[in-house]
């Protein structure tokens, strides 16, 4: 979902209350190269969010976190969550499996997209043949304990939110300002 006449169409007419917003931008993500379909996520996730609050409902931003500071703005405005896939595999405790590059020694863990052929294979019985592939498998540099990471983007969200003199992430959305650069 990606525009708030769709939140208004699950929320107000079907029985969610949770909304996942994103098209085409997360890292293991091809739809808009298969489709050209595709949508920018922070324009997504702050009309979607506004649509969403208007029927007490909240939304899940789906892509594009890359670093804390994706997850602040995503939370600035106005997400109630924020979904991790790239920042969080390749740890140790991900799922994946585990790659040794023969050239380099480098140790490396597999990621995939959820539209990936992968995906399909493992989870739906396999690619139908009238789709097309939305996602591809990467294979990203082993980074360690997950603990580390989470400390990484705690911290950023804490310190963005002593930027703008918040205390709470509602507080937080309300106080910040975008200024398009």
């Amino acid at each position: 979902m990606v525009n708030p006449e769709g939140v208004y169409e699950l929320v107000h007419k079907g029985t969610v209350d949770i909304v996942k917003v994103g098209i085409g931008s997360g890292a293991a993500c091809t739809t808009r190269l298969k489709t050209g379909v595709g949508y920018p996520q922070f324009s997504a996730v702050s009309e979607c969010a506004e649509a969403a609050a208007s029927y007490d409902a909240h939304i899940i931003s789906d892509g594009g976190a890359v670093y804390p500071g994706d997850l602040a703005k995503a939370f600035g405005a106005n997400s109630s969550f924020v979904m991790l896939g790239s920042m969080l595999a390749g740890h140790t405790e991900s799922p994946g499996e585990l790659i040794i590059d023969e050239k380099t020694g480098q140790h490396l863990k597999e990621y995939y997209g959820m539209s990936s052929k992968k995906a399909n294979e493992k989870y739906a019985g396999g690619l139908k043949n009238y789709r097309a592939a939305e996602g591809k498998v990467v294979h990203i540099p082993l980074k360690g304990d997950l603990a580390d990471t989470i400390l990484d983007i705690e911290g950023g969200i804490r310190s963005a939110c002593t930027y703008v003199n918040a205390n709470t992430l509602p507080d937080f959305a309300q106080k910040c300002i975008f200024i398009e650069v």
